[in-house]
């Protein structure tokens, strides 16, 4: 199973310690795939994010959907600009590291235009993890249940469900896919702490993180 983040019980600071096992993910039935969309053969590909758009800023990077990966972000608009721009950005900086592992560059500058401090320090490590694997990741994301709280000083606290049980790890050097069971473990509670910088972009500062999470269960 796939997961993206692990938490420091101390503090809201992401980290990439063991949270992803590339050489033992999840607990599949032994059947991999070469060469194959792991998104193949599952249910439809989820419906396009309903976010609001991304604050326009001109120097804000490019992001797309990695090839082989897609998202459905169920975070509804709120009717709040400050919000809305949270949810935004908060979509941008997952899909950026998704970005980032499917590049194989732990130093992707689009991922580091939405962390910073430990929170990009973590990120760092996480996704340095698949580099030195020679490993990515395909198949279709889902995010959902949003619960935000933007605060007046400029602080926003974040909470939100990913169901990652059609996401696999990608081998590149052997073209294969490891399938894995879906299972409790396989919906993920996130909990981020942000912070709007001078140039009105929401940075995550920090990520804790809880698979099988009970409020996160279909």
């Amino acid at each position: 199973m796939i997961h993206r983040w692990m938490s420091q019980p101390a503090s809201l600071v992401l980290t990439a310690v063991s949270a992803l096992t590339l050489s033992s993910c999840g607990t599949g039935d032994g059947s991999d795939d070469h060469g194959k969309s792991a998104a193949a053969g599952t249910a439809a590909t989820p419906s396009a994010s309903r976010t609001a758009p991304e604050p326009s800023r001109s120097d804000r990077p490019q992001i797309s959907s990695p090839a082989g990966l897609s998202y459905a972000f169920d975070w509804p608009r709120t009717g709040d600009k400050e919000k809305n721009a949270v949810l935004a950005d908060s979509e941008q900086s997952i899909r950026a590291v998704d970005l980032a592992i499917v590049k194989q560059d732990a130093l992707d500058p689009a991922y580091l235009h939405y962390y910073e401090g430990e929170a990009a320090a973590g990120t760092e490590k996480f996704i340095q993890n698949y580099v030195d694997q020679e490993a990515t990741i395909t198949g279709s994301y889902r995010f959902y249940d949003p619960r935000l709280s933007v605060r007046e000083d400029g602080t926003a606290s974040f909470t939100y469900c990913e169901d990652q049980g059609r996401v696999y790890v990608k081998y590149l050097r052997e073209n294969r896919i490891r399938k894995t069971e879906v299972t409790a473990k396989s919906y993920v509670e996130y909990r981020t702490s942000l912070k709007r910088d001078s140039d009105g972009v929401w940075k995550v500062q920090g990520v804790y993180s809880k698979s099988g999470s009970a409020a996160c269960q279909p």
